[in-house]
């Protein structure tokens, strides 16, 4: 019988709750012109100690909480770890680019903790209308936090962009939610898969399933529903396009796998053509349009769509064989994307008025730094070997071509010779001397919190590519918590009932 209280298996989104009202009650007391710089460290602070209870939840046995609404496994904990990294980059981030007569800062710490709160939620979420709450909690807060610059023409734009649209693919994924409940008489996403066999309208669930994919896929900027990615990201604050680019997408990829492998494994045959068809279309028209453009954050977003049609092709796997590829590639791509918007926040600035390729020019020479750290980032998107890029695309074509997408494998190595050509025109931007007439840059300038940021992004990007055993052994316990579905409270989270992989023992270590 599972005796864990309750509490602790929320206990990182808990935590994290306490630090935004923490922040939010400290800056109402604070004089209004104190810098608010400190109530960004009391949010690092907070969210690592959410990064340390979600790994201590590895002790714990597997189990639900609240009425089965949330369920604690090696596969949440894998993306409440990654969510929290990626938020104590972000702040860390911020730290040294807001503002420092910003008098909004407390709200924007609090924003940013609160949104951790619903991307945590959604990785562990099993009943769909927790999910639906805890997608609302991510999504009002990265609204706002897109349009934080108001003073700005883009800002408010991108904000009232995302929120429009976002709204209108939640929608659809409520509509989904309340057709799967009409043809099964449930939410609970584990509980659906053995009811749909004996649904009485085969063609509600499937409805069903495909307003659920609208709303899931919008929120991973998947082509065709990636059409607000270039404007809000290009609007957007570089450290909060840093944040949204990775962490939500991560707890949507989160809540992808566990609709799809969790709830609809029945339908397989079904879905797995529909994401081919999606993962080709994304890659195709995010790698065409990166091309054209010149603005370098308008560049990095259809890219951003172009990497969420390389992780779709690790669904094209056997079975569950796709869920370590695919979550091995979100936890590669938001180290990778941290890192590359870092160095395109201290070299355009909080206004940015830097924003074009050509502006990067001659970086290298400005900056040995942070012109050789872009250049690394660079090459791992690309998928130069011993990055984390290239592994990253190694195992999830890998799985594609196992899963017999062959075709799909070969169209993602020709999408991905495509992407070069953009990463390299701005990595020879970078690389050029300065135009003898051009107007003299000053080298940018790094605090320490962004040398921090910076340093723990280049960190995770080297070990993904060189020792890439251990982050894919977490990947590979949280897939064996989808194939050991009987497994008893009273066993460990990461114990599969059969001989366990040695990367898996060596994460549970």
């Amino acid at each position: 019988m599972n005796t864990v209280p309750d509490i602790f298996r929320i206990l990182p989104e808990v935590v994290l709750t306490l630090t935004g009202v923490l922040v939010m009650m400290v800056d109402a007391a604070m004089p209004k012109a104190a810098s608010r710089r400190v109530l960004g460290w009391v949010s690092a602070f907070g969210v690592t100690a959410a990064l340390w209870a979600s790994l201590w939840q590895l002790s714990l046995p597997a189990g639900y909480a609240f009425y089965k609404t949330v369920q604690t496994d090696s596969f949440s904990v894998f993306f409440h770890v990654l969510v929290c990294g990626i938020v104590i980059a972000t702040i860390l981030l911020s730290l040294d680019s807001l503002p420092a007569n910003q008098h909004h800062a407390g709200e924007y710490y609090a924003l940013i903790t609160f949104g951790a709160v619903g991307m945590c939620l959604l990785t562990s979420a099993v009943e769909l209308l927790v999910v639906f709450i805890a997608l609302e909690i991510s999504s009002i807060s990265t609204y706002i936090l897109a349009g934080y610059r108001k003073h700005t023409g883009k800002g408010p734009e991108a904000a009232i962009k995302y929120f429009l649209l976002g709204s209108f693919a939640t929608g659809f994924l409520l509509y989904g939610v309340a057709m799967i409940y009409g043809a099964t008489g449930t939410t609970q996403i584990n509980e659906i898969a053995a009811l749909i066999p004996t649904a009485q309208s085969h063609s509600l669930v499937v409805l069903a399933l495909a307003l659920l994919l609208v709303g899931i896929l919008f929120k991973v900027s998947a082509a065709p529903f990636h059409v607000w990615t270039p404007d809000v990201y290009e609007g957007s604050p570089s450290p909060v396009v840093a944040l949204m680019s990775t962490a939500p997408k991560a707890a949507a990829f989160a809540l992808l796998i566990r609709v799809l492998y969790g709830g609809f494994p029945t339908l397989k045959p079904m879905w797995t053509p529909l994401l081919w068809i999606i993962a080709v279309l994304s890659m195709t028209v995010g790698n065409l349009a990166a091309l054209r453009q010149d603005n370098v954050k308008r560049m990095l977003a259809y890219s951003s769509i172009a990497h969420a049609g390389y992780l779709l092709a690790a669904f094209a796997g056997l079975g569950i064989a796709g869920i370590a590829p695919a979550s091995f590639y979100i936890a590669s791509y938001a180290a990778m994307n941290v890192g590359i918007f870092a160095v395109v926040t201290v070299v355009s600035g909080y206004e940015e008025h830097l924003p074009l390729i050509q502006d990067f020019r001659g970086l290298i020479y400005r900056s040995p730094i942070l012109g050789g750290t872009l250049l690394f980032f660079l090459i791992s998107l690309i998928g130069i070997p011993f990055t984390g890029g290239f592994f990253a695309k190694f195992y999830a074509f890998n799985t594609a071509m196992q899963g017999g997408a062959a075709w799909l494998v070969l169209i993602g190595l020709l999408n991905s010779g495509l992407a070069a050509a953009y990463y390299l025109k701005l990595a020879l931007s970078v690389s050029q001397k300065p135009a003898a007439n051009a107007q003299p840059q000053p080298a940018p300038r790094m605090g320490i919190a962004v040398t921090a940021a910076l340093a723990l992004s280049v960190i995770a990007t080297l070990v993904l590519g060189i020792a890439p055993s251990r982050i894919l052994g977490a990947a590979q316990a949280g897939a064996h918590s989808f194939m050991n579905a009987g497994v008893t409270a009273s066993q460990p989270l990461s114990a599969p009932d059969s001989a366990p992989d040695p990367a898996t023992v060596q994460w549970v270590r």
